[in-house]
């Protein structure tokens, strides 16, 4: 597949980071007007006491307005098991279209058997507003935006590339950081491989846009990186790393991981689009899967 790649086009990117779960949203404005996209928003979610807030999604809403921009796009570059989405709060208050990658069927198939899901509950993907194939573009105002398929952490991660940035989820991390397990139900080692080989196709002076940083070594929390510097540095892919001691590094190092803290709330609340599932009578629950995972 060719992409559309324009390394001319330099859109304005506004990073939030959100310390509870180490993630980092987006919103990336189209340098010749006023509209945006948002990436990868965080729901807050107090688990313990089954406490929702948004202070996070707030602080978007905040700046979008602050700045006078326009939201065309709220993108989720996969079903995120560490943080819940907060798209259906964000197109609430600011509007534009939720995107996902089309894989989203395979994995509300595959959880929704597992937290045992009525007929109800919809595997179709009708949730989202719009479901992205291999290839496809959308505007963000004058901004050409493009969605690479790049499954292996889950079966529906995109990346997203607009102009001369890239926003590459979970598939990468900083150099220092490696790559994200590829464990879950649906994932595969060597297709993360193949995926992450995909985007270091992309010219070596892309800015790729990281979901999550845990500043390995205490180092200051970081997001942005190149190609350039993903080939030559990251620890798990960089320089000749070979598909076959990718595998067999990522599955032993994935053995040893624990599941991440909110991936029970997570999958249930992201495969729907950012909504809280309800329960007979209409009211937010949420389930717990007992040995399923």
């Amino acid at each position: 597949m060719t992409y559309p790649v324009n390394m001319d086009v330099k859109p304005e990117v506004s990073a939030h980071f959100d310390e509870a779960t180490n993630t980092i949203s987006y919103i990336v404005k189209d340098p010749g007007s006023t509209h945006c996209a948002i990436i990868d928003s965080v729901m807050d979610i107090d688990y313990a006491a089954g406490r929702i807030t948004y202070d996070h999604a707030d602080a978007l809403i905040a700046e979008v307005k602050e700045r006078g921009l326009t939201v065309d796009w709220i993108i989720e570059t996969h079903v995120h098991a560490d943080h819940l989405s907060a798209a259906p709060y964000l197109q609430d208050a600011l509007g534009g279209k939720i995107g996902v990658g089309e894989k989203i069927m395979v994995v509300q198939e595959t959880f929704g058997k597992i937290f045992n899901e009525g007929t109800e509950f919809q595997r179709d993907g009708s949730q989202f507003d719009a479901l992205f194939k291999d290839g496809d573009t959308y505007m963000v105002g004058g901004l050409q935006g493009f969605a690479m398929y790049t499954p292996g952490h889950t079966p529906a991660c995109m990346v997203h590339v607009m102009g001369n940035a890239a926003f590459v989820g979970d598939t990468l991390f900083m150099p220092d950081g490696g790559s994200a397990r590829a464990d879950f139900p649906g994932g595969d080692a060597g297709q993360l491989y193949d995926s992450i080989q995909k985007v270091l196709t992309l010219p070596d002076e892309m800015r790729l846009f990281m979901c999550h940083d845990y500043g390995p070594n205490d180092r200051a929390i970081q997001w942005e990186t190149t190609v350039a510097e993903e080939k030559a540095h990251n620890i798990h892919v960089g320089g000749s790393k070979t598909r076959e001691e990718f595998i067999k590094f990522r599955t032993e190092r994935d053995a040893q991981l624990a599941m991440p803290k909110l991936i029970i709330p997570s999958l249930q609340v992201n495969m729907r689009a950012g909504e809280v599932p309800k329960d007979k009578d209409g009211k937010p629950m949420l389930k717990v899967p007992v040995n399923g995972i």
